[in-house]
């Protein structure tokens, strides 16, 4: 045992019969080493029967940074987009010997700054970044964000929808140009005319207030597609609240499904994101590891009674 009383890389060595450095090599993984897998095995098993634990301050000295990825969640990202994708990358991270921490609404370049300086990170990513610096990748639209907007105006254009309308939050988040754009671009590929934007605000009564004036002055949209499913329930139960039927009147479609869609009256008709591979991909670039063939997973339509 060291002074500090913590095993040292010296008790592993002594207890395994070789040298402190091959001790480092195999505990680290080190791919420029040739090392036999019986050695590999007896100084794997010596730092376990002693309790060793790497000492992270002492590694990320020598290793130029920690072995923590940082990822940035902005407010307004609670989907099952954001929570796939952050399992994904989580799991990919871990079985690269790396952990991930997540902050949630401090993407701010001070806050950013100030975990530079306390941890300093293998990498920080922030995300949907793509989006916000206003890139817009071909492949995108086959099974990317952009489709999946495409899969939410087509869902409702190949029902007879032709005037739509986009249901906002009343507050912007750092995606909502970006999402509203896929959208119009989504109409415009179908011919459509450009979709109307609203916004349906808190409380209820106001959001019941806001819906039932947009829908007066608006006879000819019959259906909303929702920025997420948050905003389709407000204007779900607005409709409901001024008298209109869904979906007789007007159908509603939300957007990166929750757990809740599926417990309104009625049920939420809404488009399933999964984005595990994407956080797994941006895991591998993170570390520099090849991606292997890795590709996202497509949205699909989760069909309820609301649309």
């Amino acid at each position: 045992m060291g002074r500090s009383g913590r095993v040292t890389l010296s008790d592993v060595a002594k207890a395994s019969g070789v040298s402190r450095a091959t001790v480092s090599f195999v505990l680290n993984d080190d791919p420029r080493q040739t090392i036999s897998a019986a050695t590999r095995e007896r100084v794997m098993a010596a730092a376990q029967d002693l309790g060793y634990v790497a000492h992270g301050i002492a590694r990320a000295l020598r290793e130029g940074a920690s072995r923590i990825v940082v990822l940035n969640v902005d407010w307004g990202m609670e989907g099952n987009f954001s929570r796939s994708y952050v399992r994904g990358l989580d799991e990919e991270l871990a079985e690269h010997d790396h952990i991930l921490l997540v902050r949630h609404g401090h993407a701010i370049p001070e806050a950013t700054q100030k975990v530079l300086d306390t941890i300093a990170p293998r990498a920080v990513l922030r995300l949907g970044e793509v989006y916000m610096r206003g890139r817009e990748p071909e492949q995108d639209w086959e099974n990317g964000f952009a489709a999946n907007a495409a899969l939410q105006i087509g869902y409702l254009a190949e029902r007879g929808h032709t005037r739509i309308a986009m249901a906002m939050p009343d507050h912007d988040f750092p995606l909502t140009e970006a999402r509203l754009g896929f959208a119009q671009e989504a109409a415009r590929r179908r011919g459509l005319p450009p979709l109307r934007r609203f916004v349906v605000p808190r409380p209820r009564e106001a959001g019941a207030t806001a819906v039932e004036a947009f829908v007066a002055a608006h006879p000819d949209v019959t259906a909303l597609a929702a920025f997420d499913d948050d905003i389709a329930l407000r204007a779900l139960t607005a409709l409901r609240d001024v008298g209109r039927r869904v979906p007789e009147d007007v159908a509603v479609m939300g957007f990166d499904e929750t757990e809740y869609g599926s417990l309104s009256t009625p049920a939420l008709t809404t488009v399933h994101i999964d984005a595990e591979i994407l956080g797994r991909i941006a895991a591998r670039n993170a570390l520099g590891v090849d991606a292997g063939g890795m590709a996202p997973v497509a949205g699909r339509i989760v069909v309820r009674a609301s649309a």
